[in-house]
């Protein structure tokens, strides 16, 4: 991957929707969206005003895809869906950050290490895609993606972002607590957003529904995701630091008990967060399956910060002994 050739998309994504998004006065982000399907395309769509449609042919020129590799095209995107979303979104729609979608990547490829067959992949917040696509760059395998995004704006950023990556990624435009046509899957990725659900009636077909008041979205995402997951599958969760501390931690380690085995809790990088509230961790869960059982020692490790390269590397190197224990059946 070359930052010079992410730097010079991202110029060229961020002039065009500027120019959009001043022209037809929708926000910048929306902009992005179109750029990008004008990217993909190759042509500049015809309701466009005359002007509009000369401009954006005189700032895409030169512009060929094959040119970028996959990391590339995502890494500018992101830094445009950065720009975006800055000052003009909710918490829970925030990017994963960079580093920790690829570590993300790494512990998937880890965890199907000896998998033979295609791995059925499905990511319920996949938001604009960021976190879907960057596990699919950087896992040596043949993957079967799915994504779900109940934000019009953030699916249509993540089919483009799949479509100029040229990624084949189902994706689910629906609240990802209401049920899917999904048969299961191998494992489920999921930057959890952390609130209440309002839905109190959808809520209430969950085991982890609150006794009283709104049930954590966090926390009915997370047995949505061990429904949809095979038995003896995997789900990643990046949750808050504070899961087992709320006043509904209780419940939830009730459930995780008879549905789950709980492989590790990786505390990330507390410099990755500017508020040491908003701290979180990645926590892998396998679900219960007939002759599976808990590690008898899970994978606890606090990561030392990813800019310093021989801490991290140190580590890394601790957790794939792990993981060779594991797979080994010696834990």
């Amino acid at each position: 991957m070359d930052q010079k050739n992410v730097e010079k998309l991202f110029t060229q994504v961020d002039e065009m929707a500027t120019a959009v998004s001043e022209e037809l006065n929708i926000t910048y982000i929306e902009a992005v969206t179109e750029t990008l399907d004008i990217l993909y395309q190759g042509q500049v769509f015809e309701d466009y005003p005359e002007k509009l449609q000369v401009d954006i042919r005189n700032k895409w020129l030169g512009f060929n895809k094959n040119d970028y590799e996959n990391e590339e095209i995502r890494k500018a995107i992101q830094l445009a869906t950065l720009k975006g979303m800055k000052g003009a979104t909710q918490q829970q729609h925030l990017l994963t950050p960079d580093a920790v979608a690829t570590f993300i990547g790494y512990l998937v490829g880890k965890l199907t290490e000896f998998k033979e067959e295609d791995i059925r992949l499905f990511d319920p917040t996949c938001g604009s895609g960021n976190l879907l696509t960057a596990i699919l760059n950087g896992v040596d395998k043949k993957v079967v993606p799915y994504g779900s995004e109940v934000d019009d704006t953030l699916i249509q950023l993540a089919v483009v972002q799949a479509n100029l990556q040229k990624h084949n990624i189902e994706f689910f435009h629906q609240d990802s607590l209401q049920p899917f046509l999904l048969e299961p899957v191998d494992i489920v990725t999921a930057d959890l957003p952390v609130g209440y659900y309002p839905d109190d009636v959808q809520a209430s077909k969950y085991e982890l529904k609150a006794e009283e008041g709104h049930s954590y979205a966090h926390h009915l995402l997370m047995e949505q995701s061990l429904t949809y997951l095979k038995e003896g599958g995997y789900g990643i969760f990046v949750v808050p630091n504070f899961l087992f501390e709320s006043d509904q931690a209780q419940n939830l380690q009730k459930y995780l008990r008879d549905h789950a085995h709980v492989i590790g809790m990786l505390q990330l990088p507390e410099d990755l967060f500017k508020d040491e509230k908003f701290a979180r961790s990645v926590f892998i869960v396998q679900k219960k399956k007939e002759g599976t059982k808990p590690p008898k020692q899970a994978l606890l490790v606090k990561l030392p910060s990813f800019s310093s390269p021989e801490k991290t590397a140190n580590i890394i190197s601790q957790v794939n002994d792990w993981f060779t224990d594991y797979h080994a059946g010696k834990l």
